[in-house]
């Protein structure tokens, strides 16, 4: 299995995106939709029935680090409830820009909880913006799926930092499963090549756009130059996503009651056909030309 950004659209080098330069890897990819698009198709169906309301009366906004999301949006497949999944797409960026334009001082502001829609995060869901960040959220829950017991210290921090490749190895109670984490175009390219030619072999890939993870998307706010001359930006980001993530109770996707209710009263179970509906996308052959 291939987990990869799905919504990184063509670029001048190999590596981009298996659609284009990888074909015949397709077959390998995750079908899940990105977490930007769950959301819109969730709130569009599970959300809206349970608010009473219909769907093309909801407008679905997304934040996010990375450019590619804007691509993604209007992606075959990104439409489950016949409207899209999510309306617009601006980046932390652009965010940051309108607040200055309103004149809003966060500073000032008086804190707030979140609204309560999905209100309840895990550990393992703040560390997905970190390059090995969804590897491991994901192995804290095949651990347990696959052995039946409980993972007391649900850290792999051989699949964490910012090295150009990550390798590892695990026994879960018997079955053995390789791993493989990199970031960035280059190094994505070059993991793809050995495992194409033969020269590698793992049962889970994941592979993030740009070096570092969506900590370092095409967009965050621009950093001074002298920030980045001192200060290893990447590091320093996910270090605040794996210290939200050490400080949670909740730790364990899986775990997650918010989740959980939704499989219970709506979409079935894991691999259902609802499921597959709302969740689930298609990746086709593309030319590069």
């Amino acid at each position: 299995m291939v987990a990869s950004c799905p919504s990184s659209p063509p670029a001048p080098r190999a590596g981009s995106s298996s659609e284009h330069y990888y074909p015949d890897m397709i077959d390998n990819l995750s079908s899940c939709k990105s977490p930007q698009q769950m959301y819109g198709a969730l709130i569009k169906s599970y959300y809206a029935e349970k608010a009473g309301i219909d769907p093309k009366d909801i407008f679905v906004v997304s934040v996010m680090p990375c450019t590619a999301k804007k691509f993604e949006i209007g992606r075959d497949n990104q439409a489950a409830t016949g409207y899209p999944d999510v309306d617009v797409s601006i980046t932390t960026r652009e965010l940051g820009a309108m607040i200055k334009q309103a004149g809003i001082v966060f500073e000032e502001l008086p804190d707030e909880e979140f609204d309560p829609a999905f209100g309840i995060a895990s550990g393992a869901g703040h560390i997905f913006g970190a390059t090995g960040g969804v590897m491991e959220a994901a192995l804290r829950t095949v651990y347990e799926v696959v052995t039946g017991k409980t993972l007391e210290a649900p850290e792999f921090k051989e699949v964490r930092g910012i090295a150009a490749v990550k390798e590892a190895e695990y026994d879960l109670d018997g079955t053995k499963i390789r791993v493989a984490v990199t970031s960035g175009l280059e190094n994505a390219s070059k993991l793809l090549d050995k495992i194409r030619s033969g020269e590698a072999d793992y049962q889970f890939v994941e592979i993030m756009a740009c070096p570092g993870g969506c900590v370092n998307g095409g967009g965050q706010p621009y950093q001074p130059g002298y920030v980045r001359n001192f200060v290893d930006l990447r590091a320093e980001r996910a270090k605040a996503l794996y210290s939200e993530d050490a400080a949670m109770s909740l730790r364990k996707s899986h775990e997650n009651p918010v989740v959980k209710e939704i499989y219970d009263s709506f979409l079935g179970k894991p691999g259902s056909h609802k499921s597959h509906e709302l969740l689930h996308t298609t990746y086709v052959k593309r030319s590069v030309n």
